[in-house]
């Protein structure tokens, strides 16, 4: 209950609501609160004048009081309410509850801004022209003769005002208390008003006419109002009667008097208990309907809050998969830094070692030189000539050997000091730039919309959509259909669209349907599967699509002829593979004799022929008086009884027998023509010009004919 709470209390004081009255505009405000925000308008403005100026405004109308905060009654678009009227507006302040209240131009007296003077009871008078301004609505009312007193007593807001304050175990407050209310202490049973110390001493002093006045502890005056009698509403017009009628054109409760001789003497009235138990069923059927939107609406809060722990969930665990992915990116990347480093460490030591190597046979190299050097200067000092040539030659030929030792290329590096080692980490560095969120998860199961769903005669439209709240990408769905019999289930349709229509189904048939999407990591979730009901009797046509171009086809291509003397095939719009079918055909003209014949064909029968010249026909071909059946060139049986203008031809087409027969004028012709029949077969004739025929189908099969033990009939693609 304590979220009626705010229901209960006054847009003014932000208390409970304390004598409540209610204004015209259907809101509620207490008694002595409408007292504090009165406005009285200027002399000059009459209420006549001010009623017939604003007779024609809007009864709803806003201020914007953010922007402007004084306004006159020209600028404030309020109009008249009944007896009530159009008033100035002063500037707005927020009561306790936060609604933007209008109080009066000069502060009201102490007492005053206590709900009523509690020491008497009685309501002071209101000035002449005062006006009233709603706090919720911001209509602005001018105030009758009779003052607060036209407005009525709300007695059910105020008995559960009193319910709900009963209810609560809380110590009672004190109902004077402009701020933070303290504890009761008292109550007076007079005054009807709880009271704690302060204001009580204050508003209800122990002397003059309250010294009669008997206070009681806050729990015993709970007891004593709530077994009060509830006092019973009286007419604001003549307040003497008891409320006993109600005004239907009003929506008002009236008295007896207000009938009689009152502006209601010529509505349209009911008596107040009836009312009352119609208004009460009319609340408590819109408090069912707003009672389940209620209900849906805390199953909702849940699904939510299951949304935001599923969420918090999927958040840590994704969370944790990104920072294993990237982890795991790291630790490659780190292994692939230590396999570089290995190969950039093992060609700094080759460099080195090839360096030092000719470092140390350039050294030695250089020693030997050195030293012949020095031997040869000592002995270009000797004085000896016998003694220097007998060595001249030898040391001769050493310094050209040893100057050819320095030859080309031996005082050239073996080794460049650079490393010819490029590190390529563009692709990866773009790689790393361009590492994003890929769809890593299949799609969700879709939704057959059931509304868009539908069979007409043997075919069947289906159609579906993605989940409200999914955004996994879809590349495609996956349509698939059972055989109608409770077979297997077969793909009928792969593509992007989300809306299908399936032809060439078995009439007579339940079709068990469902769908899937699918994506590049996968397929997802079949939706629920669909059952569709094909037409119980097979209704086509003549196809004009597939018939010969000699072929004329009307009356919405059930009537055909030709315009060539040579037979031409046409053939009916549907298969049949299974099942028990039977059609007419009515010969509107027969001219000249001619032999037109009538059965089934494959779908790639030779159409410039007559039916049955090849192997992919079936038929009965007749003239004046005779017929024979024809397969692949092969007459036979041939039976007397033909045809004329006005005959009708029967051809029956029993699957779980696997033969086909014919009548003529309802007459079986002949025995039965074929048998063994299996597969996909189409309704055909052929004719000349001189014969036009009309088709007849989705007929009763004939009475003397028993079906086999299957008679569901229908087609497939």
């Amino acid at each position: 209950m304590d979220e009626m709470e705010e229901e209960l209390k006054c847009p003014v004081c932000g208390s409970f609501f304390r004598e409540p009255i209610i204004l015209p505009c259907s809101h509620n405000i207490c008694l002595a609160c409408a007292r504090n925000i009165l406005v009285q308008t200027p002399d000059a403005e009459s209420p006549q004048s001010s009623r017939a100026s604003g007779s024609g405004v809007s009864d709803y109308d806003y201020l914007d009081l953010d922007k402007m905060s004084l306004y006159s009654e020209a600028d404030s678009g309020y109009g008249s309410y009944g007896g009530f009227v159009s008033a100035p507006t002063t500037p707005c302040q927020k009561s306790p509850n936060g609604v933007r209240v209008f109080p009066p131009t000069m502060p009201p007296p102490p007492q005053a801004q206590h709900h009523l003077l509690p020491h008497t009871g009685v309501l002071p008078p209101v000035p002449r022209n005062s006006c009233l301004t709603c706090p919720q609505c911001h209509r602005s009312l001018t105030l009758d003769d009779r003052g607060l007193r036209g407005f009525p007593k709300n007695r059910v807001l105020e008995g559960v005002v009193d319910r709900y304050q009963q209810s609560k175990a809380a110590a009672l407050k004190c109902q004077l208390c402009e701020k933070s209310p303290r504890e009761a202490t008292v109550m007076c049973e007079q005054c009807d008003v709880f009271y704690c110390d302060p204001c009580r001493l204050r508003c209800h002093p122990p002397r003059g006419p309250l010294a009669k006045h008997r206070l009681v502890p806050p729990a015993q005056g709970r007891i004593s109002r709530r077994a009060s009698p509830r006092k019973i509403s009286t007419c604001t017009e003549h307040e003497l009667e008891n409320l006993s009628m109600y005004c239907v054109q009003c929506k008002t409760p009236v008295c007896y008097q207000c009938l009689e001789d009152g502006k209601h003497s010529t509505h349209e009235v009911k008596a107040l208990g009836a009312m009352w138990k119609l208004h009460k069923g009319q609340l408590s059927q819109a408090l069912n309907v707003l009672s389940d939107r209620a209900t849906e609406a805390k199953e909702f809060l849940v699904q939510l809050r299951n949304m935001v722990q599923h969420i918090q969930e999927n958040g840590v665990e994704f969370e944790a998969c990104l920072v294993a992915q990237c982890d795991a990116l790291i630790e490659a990347l780190n292994r692939r830094k230590a396999q570089l480093l290995s190969r950039v460490t093992k060609e700094h030591e080759h460099k080195l070692s090839v360096v030092r190597d000719q470092i140390s046979h350039c050294t030695v190299k250089l020693r030997q030189t050195t030293g012949l050097m020095e031997y040869c200067l000592e002995v270009i000092k000797e004085n000896d000539p016998s003694g220097f040539l007998q060595i001249s030659d030898a040391l001769i030929r050493r310094v050209h050997l040893t100057e050819n030792q320095w030859g080309k290329g031996s005082l050239t590096p073996r080794m460049s000091s650079d490393f010819d080692l490029t590190l390529d980490s563009g692709p990866l560095l773009q790689t790393i730039h361009q590492l994003d969120f890929v769809q890593m998860k299949v799609p969700a199961a879709p939704i057959l919309q059931l509304e868009e769903c539908c069979t007409q005669t043997n075919s069947a439209t289906l159609s579906w959509k993605q989940p409200p709240l999914s955004t996994i990408a879809v590349d495609g769905y996956i349509l698939e259909l059972d055989d109608g019999n409770g077979g297997q289930f077969r793909e009928v349709y792969v593509g992007t669209e989300m809306i299908c229509t399936v032809d060439g189904l078995h009439f007579n048939s339940a079709y068990k349907s469902r769908v899937k999407a699918f994506n590049s990591s996968g397929v997802g979730q079949y939706s629920k599967t669909l059952v569709m009901q094909t037409s119980e009797i097979a209704w086509f046509t003549f196809d004009p699509a597939s018939a010969h171009p000699d072929i004329i086809l009307s009356n919405d291509n059930l009537t055909v002829t030709c315009n060539s003397y040579d037979d031409r095939v046409v053939m009916g719009n549907t298969g049949f593979s299974r099942g028990v079918h039977y059609w007419e055909i009515t010969i509107d003209r027969y001219d000249n004799h001619p032999d037109p014949a009538f059965g089934v064909a494959r779908v790639d029968v030779m159409k410039d022929v007559m039916l049955g010249k090849d192997d992919k026909a079936w038929a009965m071909y007749v003239d004046n008086n005779r017929s024979w059946f024809m397969h692949n060139n092969s007459h036979t049986n041939r039976t007397d009884g033909g045809i004329n203008k006005g005959a009708t031809v029967g051809v029956l087409l029993d699957f779980s027998r696997g033969i086909l027969l014919f009548l003529i004028n309802d007459e079986q012709q002949g025995p039965v023509a074929f048998n063994t029949l299996e597969g996909m077969y189409y309704p055909a004739i052929s004719l000349n010009r001189n014969v036009q025929v009309t088709l007849h189908s989705g007929l009763p099969i004939p009475d003397f004919y028993t079906p086999g033990e299957s008679e569901a009939g229908g087609s497939v693609c």
